[in-house]
Parts: C-alpha cells; structure tokens; sequence
C-alpha cells in the first residue's frame, strides 16, 4: 500500500477546519482511515463533508452520525448532476437538510465551464435548493464556475431570505469576489492558491479579502496544492494537506500564518454554527 507524504508545513496554532472534502470520492475507499490519521496529524480537527448528489449526501450523514466530533455534512445536488433532479430527489433533499448533521445546504450552483447539465436545468435546480436553504434557516454551499452574471442575479434576488453562505473553491475574479463579499457571503479558497500557472490572479485577488470572510478547505480529492514539497507520490489531495494553503495565504497577504489559522477557523465556526460564538472568541482573546 502506498503511503502518502505528510505535509511539510509549519505548526499552526488553532486547529484547522476543511470546510469542503469529498471524502466519500471513490479514491478514498482503500485507506480511509489512513487519510484521517494524517489529517488529526495536521491538526485538521473538523471536516466538512460535501453532498454533491443523494448517495454522497446520505453517505455524509451516515458517516457524520458516527463521528459527530470530525464531521459535519452538506446536503445538495452539483451543478454537474443537475440534470439528475426529480421531484423524488427533491424530497428526499428537502428531508435530508432537517437533520442536524447537515450544517449547510449545497453544494449547489451554477457550472457553465462543461455545461454537464443543461444551465437552465441547472438554474431551476440552484434556486430549489436556495428555497430550502431559506425554509430550513441553513446556510448554502455554493458552486460557480464560468456563470458570474447569472450566479449573481440569481442570489442577489434571493439573498434576504438566506441566513448566509460561501461562494467556495472560489478560482474566479476581483471582481466577482466582491460581489459576494457585497452580498455578506464568505469565500473558501483551496489549493488553487498554491497554483504558480492557474493560481496567479486568485494571488493577488486573496490580498484584498478581509480575513473576517476567508475559509479554508481542500475539495479533496481535487486541487491538491502543487507547492508541496517533496511532491506526494500520489496526485490526490486530502484534509492534511490543508496548511498548504494556509501557507501560500499568510504569503499572499503578508501576515501569520496562525492568523489564517484562527480567523478561518472562527468563521467557520459562526457561519456553521459548529459551536458557541462566545466561546470561541475567549479562545481567540486568549490566543491573541
């Protein structure tokens, strides 16, 4: 069995929050556990576990109920598998969303970049979910890739009904990031960051997005961070690689990395509602 290389990356000093890893994705089935230990090595000690249709969104659930201290989940259809929709799939969501291992509604979007769902279908199935963010008072998980403009009219319009949400594995410009920064939504940034060809202009974007909107995840097994040095053996990104990005983020902005650390951290225990708010800001008053 291959083992994976840790990463190379200095001690953080809050604990780290992946606010979105496929972590039901096929290329973990051999060494889940494997993943989890390297991942509590790095001080990754929550996971959010993204629901990109109904068998990875009962999976998440299932896998959250067991282990309710690392994992929380997220209850949606991708823009990919729009076209999968039906009023049974809608149903069951819409149950699904009730349940408290479900901190978010999504991933859920628009994504006009392969158009693997028709964009009016995928349209129609975004604001069915925004419907239910709205009914059941969770934030959303959103997707947008090459549809700025009518991802844009889409929850401009329904904003004041949503409790808040991220825009996350956020790749796209200034511009549109403050767009949903003006909309009060939060931004996840991923290992596209660490990307020297791709990740350029999110560098200079990031050094304008106030820490108190920043969150952190890897979409594992996706992105995995090409600045990891030695190079891991295997292409797959996974939870521990995260301090990664917090890395290239403290360089992009010219500060601590522990305070990447602890402001991503806090935010996505509020935007969440992973805990008491209070209790998490003595934390940072003692830190800091």
């Amino acid at each position: 069995m291959t083992t994976e290389n840790p990463p190379m990356q200095p001690q953080q000093l809050l604990p780290l929050i992946d606010i979105g890893a496929n972590l039901t994705h096929e290329s973990f089935d051999h060494d889940l556990e494997e993943v989890l230990t390297r991942s509590a090595e790095a001080q990754i000690q929550k996971i959010m576990l993204t629901g990109t249709d109904l068998a990875s969104t009962r999976q998440a659930i299932e896998w959250t109920a067991q282990r309710p201290n690392l994992f929380h989940a997220t209850a949606g259809f991708h823009p990919h598998v729009a076209s999968a929709w039906s009023l049974e799939a809608a149903r069951e969501i819409a149950e699904l969303v009730k349940k408290d291992e479900v901190v978010a509604v999504g991933e859920c979007g628009l994504d006009y970049n392969r158009d693997f769902s028709p964009r009016e279908t995928q349209r129609d199935v975004f604001n069915a979910h925004l419907s239910l963010a709205a009914s059941c008072r969770k934030p959303v998980f959103l997707h947008q890739r090459e549809a700025h403009d009518d991802f844009l009219s889409i929850v401009k319009a329904r904003r004041d009904e949503l409790v808040g949400g991220v825009v996350h594995c956020f790749t796209d410009s200034r511009r549109a990031m403050e767009d949903y920064l003006e909309l009060g939504f939060y931004i996840g940034i991923t290992g596209w960051v660490c990307d020297d060809r791709r990740g350029k202009e999110l560098q200079e974007t990031v050094r304008h997005l106030p820490l108190e909107r920043l969150l952190i995840e890897t979409d594992a097994p996706y992105l995995l961070p090409r600045t990891l040095r030695p190079r891991p053996k295997s292409r797959r990104n996974e939870p521990c690689y995260l301090p990664e990005v917090v890395a290239m983020l403290a360089q992009c902005k010219q500060c601590a990395p522990e305070e990447i650390a602890r402001y991503s951290t806090r935010n996505a225990l509020q935007l969440f509602n992973l805990r008491n708010p209070e209790e998490y800001s003595a934390e940072i008053s003692e830190a800091g």
